[in-house]
């Protein structure tokens, strides 16, 4: 049943979206934060976005379900962080993600507001993990400090 309402929804978010209208985020809804990574290039997210990108071999893989379930649990606390989600669960699919960040498998990559991967994981990471690990990035910490007013 979690398998077939996951690839309704990856089916229903699979379009290919441009990184202009992947970082308008007003309301949180999968559709917001959540897109295809099939013609994204990563360099159009520098400084604006944080891109948390999820590759799998299938759709079907336990891994990839499991993560995208973990990530639509928290997609306000992805949304405070100015995250956006990019899947790529297709092994064949040659896409400019893969070649970028040579996935095995299953594989989860935060890459900061600078560019930079700054964490790649072959598990599931859930919420908590990953906006923890956001939250101590040099780019996280102004952005807190800069919403409290300090320097």
């Amino acid at each position: 049943m979690l398998r077939a309402i996951t690839t309704s929804f990856l089916m229903l978010t699979a379009g290919s979206l441009s990184a202009e209208e992947a970082t308008e985020t007003s309301k949180t809804t999968p559709s917001e934060i959540i897109f295809s990574g099939d013609g994204v290039d990563l360099s159009e997210f520098v400084w604006k976005n944080r891109p948390l990108v999820v590759f799998a071999d299938s759709p079907e893989d336990p891994r990839f379900i499991q993560q995208m379930a973990f990530l639509n649990q928290g997609l306000d606390e992805l949304r405070e962080r100015d995250v956006i989600v990019l899947t790529d669960p297709n092994k064949g699919s040659g896409s400019a993600l893969r070649e970028q960040l040579h996935p095995r498998g299953f594989m989860l990559a935060l890459i900061g507001k600078d560019g930079r991967i700054f964490l790649r994981k072959p598990l599931p990471w859930d919420v908590r993990e990953i906006t923890r690990a956001i939250d101590k990035l040099p780019t996280r910490q102004q952005e807190i400090r800069d919403r409290r007013g300090g320097s």
